[in-house]
């Protein structure tokens, strides 16, 4: 992954967050750092603190070092590299401020996805657009670009999803303060290696934490951006 991105044109930078991962992932890229010096970057955690913990302490790490586009994606090859350049320009171009991959728009894919899961998103999707209002199709992608400016605007540390509910929530939050959010169509293609970390807590914290993000919304102001 690490090679792939950085033989794209654009000129990326990485950061990787390790929470402690037994697979030898600290080791690796630290090994690379002196090949890739000023590019490649990795902030190691102890212990399992969970998907939303992990973006945001990436999320506050970008912003502290002025990057004016900051992506969020996997490192299994679910999502294509190649999609960065894509997402980026939705941003650098075309005037967007969040560019989601989407999976479920026109000209989007999803590959090796048993069919149980695909229906699970898709209509997990359907469930947030109904409860939000979010005109959003794939509402709990993870394959995003986000201005700074969005990321300076939400407070980070009322974000309070860590599953894969944190996903609904960054996108939630983002539209509220009226933030331009696009979707470009991605072939996702399911990983080959590993396992996934969906779980019945993670399901439950979606589909109960939409409830209460909305709820919570009506008791909120949000600073809306001209």
């Amino acid at each position: 992954m690490i090679r792939k991105i950085f033989s794209l044109p654009h000129d990326f930078h990485i950061l990787i967050i390790d929470d402690g991962s037994p697979d030898g992932t600290a080791a690796i890229v630290k090994s690379l750092a002196g090949e890739y010096q000023g590019r490649l970057f990795i902030e190691e955690r102890k212990g399992k603190l969970g998907l939303g913990t992990a973006y945001i302490h990436g999320f506050k790490w970008a912003i502290a070092h002025v990057y004016d586009f900051i992506f969020e994606m996997d490192c299994d090859f679910s999502h294509n590299p190649e999609d960065l350049t894509r997402l980026y320009k939705a941003c650098a171009d075309e005037g967007a401020d969040v560019a989601i991959g989407s999976r479920y728009i026109r000209g989007a894919n999803v590959v090796n996805w048993p069919l149980g899961r695909i229906i699970m998103s898709y209509y997990a999707s359907v469930y947030v657009r109904m409860v939000t209002g979010i005109k959003i199709k794939d509402t709990t992608a993870g394959f995003k670009c986000y201005k700074r400016k969005v990321l300076e605007t939400i407070d980070l540390d009322q974000v309070r999803f860590i599953g894969y509910a944190f996903q609904i929530e960054m996108k939630f939050t983002a539209w509220k303060h009226g933030f331009k959010i696009v979707e470009v169509p991605i072939v996702f293609t399911d990983r080959t290696e590993g396992t996934s970390k969906m779980s019945k807590g993670i399901f439950k914290e979606a589909i109960l934490g939409v409830l209460e993000m909305k709820w919570k919304s009506f008791f909120r102001k949000y600073k809306k951006i001209a």
